[in-house]
């Protein structure tokens, strides 16, 4: 029998599910004969369709089915709140565990997504800039988005920047300013999050108190990427991997 995998997603929406359904295609041909199962950790979410399977509901189905491991391979994007949460909700289920752990871990995770991104950066950027844009995280994890952004310059220079929706560093504010600073006169926005969904329509890209009037209001022009990090084959790769090490270490 087949270790099944668990894939622990936050949310759900119609971006969501067509970037989801992408991952899964993806998955599903790598690791065929594994038995994929979708879950979801927003509280929210688990509040407002209770037709969708938690992580620990998904868990309780595979053992009563007469698994005795799974595979659980968290889809965030740091090891943040919402993941520390995954691992307590799961930490006691009565089917033996291994987790794929999210997106940026190792240097080599990211000098891959460091290549993923580069197919979504301008093709001229001399006058237009790349503005990466994250969730972002009160979590001591809020590290990994500054330790991505060396990187990304360490390969393409001062032209492309980070930033994040809530908290942590860079700020909208800063981030802004350093593009104002430089002399960009176009911008493209690029959401660094699994999902494009109502944080790319309304914080990216709203009319109001948005990261697009916040860069229009300086006199710079924008551009976005409307796709999330869900939809790049070469993320979902990292992904892939990170299954794979998973599996790799179940007796």
């Amino acid at each position: 029998m087949n270790i099944p995998i668990v894939m622990a997603a936050f949310g759900t929406g119609t971006e969501a599910k067509k970037t989801y359904d992408i991952i899964d295609r993806i998955a599903s041909e790598k690791f065929s004969g594994h038995e994929f199962v979708w879950a979801y950790t927003s509280r929210t979410v688990k509040r407002r369709f209770q037709d969708l399977k938690s992580p620990r509901q998904a868990l309780s189905e595979l053992k009563d089915k007469g698994h005795t491991w799974a595979v659980v391979q968290s889809l965030h994007v740091v090891c943040g709140h919402e993941f520390h949460r995954l691992m307590e909700e799961i930490h006691d289920v009565d089917i033996r565990i291994s987790v794929g752990l999210p997106l940026l871990i190792s240097p080599e995770d990211y000098e891959m997504v460091v290549n993923a991104v580069t197919p979504l950066l301008p093709s001229d950027m001399t006058q237009e800039a790349a503005v990466l844009i994250g969730h972002g995280t009160d979590h001591p994890s809020w590290t990994a988005y500054p330790a991505l952004a060396y990187m990304l310059r360490e390969r393409f220079g001062q032209k492309i920047y980070m930033g994040l929706v809530e908290e942590g560093y860079p700020t909208r504010e800063s981030v802004v300013a350093s593009v104002k600073a430089a002399g960009f006169t176009r911008v493209k926005l690029i959401p660094f999050m699994l999902v494009a969904g109502i944080h790319f329509q309304q914080d990216l890209m709203g009319h109001e108190d948005s990261w697009k009037t916040a860069f229009e209001a300086r006199g710079i022009s924008v551009s976005a990427d409307n796709r999330g990090l869900g939809c790049c084959p070469d993320i979902v790769e990292i992904y892939c991997g990170h299954i794979r090490d998973a599996l790799n270490v179940i007796p």
